[in-house]
């Protein structure tokens, strides 16, 4: 049996913010707290915080934008965060919503119905709750049937959604699966570090996984090789949890936000990922020049160009690994997603292809795919 991808979707959010928009958002703060706190700064008790700028965010990153659910207060100084009101419980959560709108998407460019789907996969780093599952209210907004269940490995949720996927329809316990990634990320941010607070975007993204036999649309990316990867590491890491408001001394902790130890998430994750993909494409007999497109985890321009130059035994064209960082910025799991959505019109039959996601955990997921 082999299993494909028949279709892929993507929910942009409504409001972008620049670079150029959060660094003065970001400075006004750190002017204000170096003013309201000179005394101590003078006396050797706190540091100064320093200002940021959009130049060192590029240089950093890659990053030159990133979309967001809500935006006025992410760059309202007093607030620095976005404002999401919890709707009724009769009434779609944001998640669910935003997922069911890549998800019609996705079945649209695979030629499916939602009554075609029995398997609903939400995959993301964050659920906006715990119970019920996202994946359950979205199958029921959809009209699906079938099951559905959340599942979260953070950076690498939608490859290890895909692999689960596939393993239900090799099994026999689902014929058609639909994987979302509502990736609202905008909340684990803390806009008041200046090496974090530009990172993340708010996105969704969802992907129509089926056997081959039954596949119709115009662009079908057949597994011929997966395997994931997981090493426990501290370096990325977010505590924010439902027993948070059990420790009253530590609930509102700045680890409750996205936190990384960014060089050694360098310098440990790039051999790890590297190695991975070059398993497997020593599995399927694939040479470097057989690699039309390299799909990588939108994280950071420079791990990127890293991983593709090691795969690749030279630096890599923008046609070859895409980066679409730089206007949705790191959107977690959705991000080699998105490159494969935008990029894949020009491929034909028999090309080869790498999607590859990286992450906390630390997290890997590595399929070589091939058009069909």
């Amino acid at each position: 049996m082999s299993v494909v991808i028949s279709g892929t979707g993507l929910y942009t959010p409504p409001f972008s913010i620049s670079n150029d928009e959060l660094v003065n958002c970001f400075n006004q703060y750190v002017e204000r707290f170096n003013a309201e706190n000179s005394d101590a700064i003078a006396a050797g008790d706190l540091d100064a915080l320093s200002g940021s700028s959009s130049e060192f965010i590029e240089k950093a990153s890659g990053i030159k934008s990133r979309y967001v659910m809500s935006k006025d207060d992410i760059l309202n100084v007093d607030l620095m965060k976005p404002t999401i009101k919890q709707r009724a419980n009769d009434t779609i959560s944001l998640q669910a919503e935003i997922g069911v709108a890549a998800a019609k998407q996705a079945l649209e460019a695979a030629n499916k119905k939602p009554e075609d789907i029995d398997l609903v996969i939400v995959a993301c780093a964050y659920t906006q709750r715990s119970y019920p599952a996202i994946a359950i209210e979205i199958q029921s907004a959809l009209g699906c049937s079938g099951w559905g269940f959340d599942m979260l490995v953070a950076c690498s949720a939608a490859t290890f959604g895909i692999i689960n996927a596939a393993n239900a329809i090799r099994s026999g316990t689902a014929k058609t699966v639909l994987v979302i990634n509502p990736e609202i990320l905008s909340p684990q941010i803390n806009y008041r570090d200046r090496d974090s607070h530009f990172i993340f975007g708010d996105v969704a993204t969802a992907s129509i996984i089926e056997d081959e036999s039954t596949a119709t649309s115009e662009h079908c990316f057949k597994i011929i090789a997966e395997q994931p990867i997981t090493q426990f590491s501290n370096n990325i890491r977010s505590n924010i949890g439902y027993m948070n408001n059990c420790d009253t001394e530590t609930k509102d902790g700045l680890d409750k936000y996205f936190i990384q130890q960014g060089r050694k998430v360098f310098k440990e994750v790039l051999p790890m990922v590297s190695n991975l993909i070059a398993s497997q494409m020593v599995k399927v007999g694939l040479a470097p020049e057989d690699v039309k497109r390299l799909y990588l985890h939108q994280a950071n321009i420079n791990m990127n160009a890293f991983i593709a130059k090691k795969v690749l035994g030279r630096e890599p064209s923008l046609i070859e690994a895409p980066i679409i960082l730089d206007e949705y910025a790191n959107t977690s799991s959705a991000g080699c997603i998105i490159a494969l959505h935008k990029h894949h019109q020009d491929l034909v039959c028999g090309d080869k292809m790498v999607l590859c996601s990286f992450g906390a955990g630390y997290s890997a997921c590595c399929l070589i795919l091939e058009h069909c």
